[in-house]
C-alpha cells in the first residue's frame, strides 16, 4: 500500500519549534520524522501504511524519547524512564546504583528510586564503629549526578525518590524539598502501607510503628506524622503519596514482582530494573465535525466521536509499541532482560478535557464523566484484545504463567477478551497508564494535557533553548475553536478526585492526575483528599495550591475577563543554576515527558 499524502505537522509556531528541538533529527520535517518512526516500528506495509496515518494526523502521540529515538541516529533509549535496581544497605551497591543512574540519565532515560533499604541516619556501622548518615545524605549523590550528566536532548535527567513511611528517617525525608533548593532533581513520595493508613482513620489509637529490618525504632502517632506529610504538600506540593500496597494488590504480575518506586511521574510503579513505554492517544483526533450554519456567514460546528476509529487505531498502536521493545537500546543490560521479559507498555490518552468539552460537557459534569468512562473502558478492553491477538501470532510475553488471569485487574476485563487471554496468553504484561503529557500535547497543538482540565485558556509558557530559556503565548486547542472550556482552577478539588478515581478503575498502571487545590479549601478538607483517594481506590495522589509556595513555568496573563495568579519560576541565573525540570502546575509534578 502506498502513501498518497504528506503531513505537515502541528501548525503553532511554539509546537513546530518544540517538536523540531525536542524530536527531530537535525534538518528533520515531520513527515519525515512520521515515515522514521512508522519504518522502524512496522510490521509490513500495510502496517506502515496505517502507522503513517495514525502518527502524521496526531491522533496518537508516542512519548517524547520514542519519537527521538526510535530509527535516529542518536544511542539513545526509546524509554522515558526507569525505576533503579535495589539499593541495598551496601556502600558498594549504593555506589554501583549511583553509576548505573549515570549511564541511564546519559542515554536519555530519567529514573525511579526506593530509599528504604537504607539503614537510618544514627544507626551503628559496626565494621566502621560509626554512624550511619541515613538515605536523605544518600539522595545527595543522585541529585549531583543529575544536575551534572546531561540527558540526550534538551532536558537533564528526572528522578523520583520514595521512602516507605514507617522507614525511622521519614521524618527527615517529608521535610527534604521544603526549599527551593535541595534535591532540585527530585520528585519525592511517601509509599504508605495500608496499615498506615488504618492506624491514621483508627478510632482507637494511631500509634505507628518505625521500622528497619524488623527492628522497631520508635512508635509515632500516626496523624501527626500524616500532619507533617500534608503540610509540605500544602506549601510545597511535595511529597506525593503512593500507596504501594494497592499498587501491589492490583498488581498484573502479583505473581513474581515487588514493587516498591515509580517513573519521575508517578504513573508508571515499575519493579527493580523497570522501564516504562509510554504513549498517548490525542482525543481531540477522533473528533469528526458536522457544520451548521446559524444565519448570515455565521458557523458553528458540533462534533462526534469516531470510537470506530480509536478502536481500529488501538490495535495498531500496540502493535507498533511491543515492537519498541525489541527495537530500542538500552543504557543496561538488566533493563533490557526486564523490559523484554514482561514487554510493559503504558498507553493512555491526552486531550480528554478538550474532546469532551468540544463535544459539549463541562469538564467532570456527569455527561462528561459517562462519556470519559466510555472511552477508558474503550482503551482497556482493547488494549488487552490487541495484546491477546497479537500474542496468538508472536507468543506472550516469557513469564507469562496462568496465574496472570488471577490479577485483580485482569478479572476487570469483559469475558470475551479473558477467553482470549486463557487461549492465546497476552503479549504485554501491563497496557495502560495515564502520563502528564506535557510536552507532546503541546506539539500537538496544545491540547490539553492527560486528564487534565484546561490549566488556562491561554499563558506564557518558559521553554529551555540552547540560547537560554525563551517565554511564548500558548493558547489551548479548544479555546482557538470558540470554545472556553473550565480551567482546572474552576474545577473543584473534588471534581479533580473523582476524574483520578473513575480512570484509575480503567488503568492498570497508575494515573498522573494533579488535583488543584483552590484557596476555598480548608487545610482540614485538604488532607480529607488523600484519605479520600485510598478509599476510593487510587495507587497515589498529588494536588498542587497556586497559593503555595513552590512556583510554576508559567507567567501570569491577563485575559479579557479575568486575570489569572500564575506565577514563573524564579531563575537567578547567576547564583543558581537553572532547573531542567520544572514543577508544571498541570500536572503539579516535574515535567518529565
Amino acid at each position: 500500500m502506498l502513501r498518497n499524502m504528506e503531513y505537515e505537522g502541528p501548525d503553532r509556531d511554539i509546537s513546530q519549534e518544540i517538536d523540531m528541538m525536542k524530536y527531530r533529527q537535525k534538518d528533520e520535517s515531520f513527515d519525515e520524522k512520521i515515515k522514521r518512526i512508522a519504518n522502524t516500528l512496522c510490521d509490513d506495509d500495510a502496517h506502515k501504511f496505517e502507522l503513517e496515518d495514525i502518527l502524521g494526523n496526531m491522533r496518537f502521540l508516542p512519548a517524547g524519547r520514542v519519537q527521538a529515538a526510535i530509527g535516529s541516529q542518536r544511542i539513545t533509549t526509546a524509554y522515558n524512564c526507569f525505576v533503579s535496581g535495589d539499593i541495598e544497605d551496601s556502600m558498594n551497591i549504593i555506589m554501583e546504583r549511583a553509576s548505573e543512574a549515570a549511564e541511564t540519565m546519559r542515554r536519555g532515560g530519567g529514573i525511579g528510586y526506593d530509599f528504604s533499604k537504607i539503614r537510618p541516619r544514627g544507626d551503628k556501622i559496626k565494621s566502621l564503629d560509626s554512624q550511619a548518615s541515613g538515605p536523605v545524605s544518600f539522595m545527595g549523590i543522585y541529585d549531583s549526578i543529575c544536575q551534572t550528566i546531561a540527558s540526550s536532548g534538551h532536558r537533564r535527567g528526572a528522578q523520583m525518590g520514595v521512602l516507605r513511611v514507617d522507614h525511622p528517617d521519614i521524618e527527615e525525608f517529608i521535610v527534604a524539598k521544603r526549599n527551593s533548593h535541595n534535591l532540585t532533581g527530585f520528585n519525592i513520595s511517601v509509599g504508605i502501607t495500608d496499615k498506615f493508613m488504618e492506624a491514621l482513620t483508627s478510632d482507637v489509637g494511631d500509634d505507628f510503628d518505625l521500622v528497619f529490618e524488623g527492628q522497631v525504632h520508635r512508635t509515632i502517632s500516626a496523624r501527626k506524622l500524616w500532619d507533617d506529610i500534608m503540610d509540605s504538600t500544602w506549601d510545597w506540593a511535595e511529597p506525593g503519596v503512593l500507596f504501594i500496597d494497592r499498587i501491589a494488590e492490583m498488581n498484573n504480575l502479583w505473581y513474581c514482582e515487588e514493587i516498591n518506586a515509580t517513573n519521575p511521574c508517578g504513573e508508571q510503579p515499575l519493579p527493580a530494573y523497570g522501564a516504562c513505554l509510554l504513549g498517548s492517544f490525542n482525543l481531540v483526533g477522533y473528533l469528526e465535525k458536522d457544520e451548521e450554519i446559524m444565519g448570515g456567514d455565521t458557523i458553528q460546528y458540533t462534533y462526534n466521536f469516531n470510537f470506530k476509529k480509536f478502536k481500529e487505531d488501538i490495535m495498531h498502536v500496540v502493535r507498533a509499541m511491543d515492537n519498541v521493545v525489541d527495537r530500542t537500546i538500552y543504557p543496561l543490560k538488566a533493563q533490557a532482560d526486564e523490559a523484554k521479559d514482561k514487554r510493559r507498555m503504558g498507553l493512555g490518552v491526552t486531550g480528554l478535557a478538550n474532546a469532551g468539552e468540544m463535544l459539549g460537557f463541562k469538564y467532570a459534569s456527569e455527561d462528561f464523566m459517562k462519556w470519559a468512562e466510555k472511552i477508558f473502558a474503550c482503551l482497556r478492553d482493547n488494549t488487552y484484545k490487541a495484546s491477546a491477538l497479537i500474542a496468538k501470532e508472536k507468543g506472550p510475553f516469557p513469564l507469562y504463567r496462568e496465574e496472570y488471569l488471577k490479577s485483580n485487574f485482569v478479572r476487570t476485563l469483559p469475558a470475551s477478551v479473558k477467553k482470549l487471554i486463557r487461549e492465546h496468553g497476552i503479549r504485554n504484561s501491563h497496557l495502560t497508564s495515564i502520563a502528564p503529557t506535557g510536552t507532546i500535547s503541546l506539539v500537538a497543538n496544545n491540547v490539553s494535557g492527560g486528564i487534565e482540565p484546561v490549566f488556562s485558556h491561554y499563558y506564557d509558557r518558559t521553554i529551555q533553548t540552547f540560547d537560554g530559556p525563551k517565554v511564548e503565548r500558548v493558547e489551548d486547542y479548544a479555546y482557538t475553536k470558540g470554545i472556553k472550556g473550565k480551567t482546572a482552577n474552576e474545577t473543584t478539588v473534588n471534581e479533580h478526585l473523582s476524574i483520578l478515581l473513575l480512570s484509575q478503575h480503567y488503568i492498570d498502571s497508575a494515573c498522573s492526575k494533579t488535583c488543584n487545590v483552590g484557596d476555598d479549601v480548608t487545610y482540614e478538607d485538604f488532607k480529607q483528599v488523600y484519605v479520600d483517594a485510598w478509599k476510593g481506590g487510587a495507587k497515589g495522589c498529588t494536588t498542587f495550591r497556586l497559593s503555595g509556595k513552590r512556583y510554576g513555568v508559567l507567567n501570569t496573563v491577563v485575559e479579557e475577563e479575568e486575570e489569572i495568579p500564575i506565577q514563573i519560576e524564579k531563575m537567578d541565573q547567576e547564583k543558581e543554576k537553572i532547573e531542567a525540570c520544572f514543577i508544571d502546575p498541570t500536572t503539579g509534578q516535574k515535567e518529565c515527558a
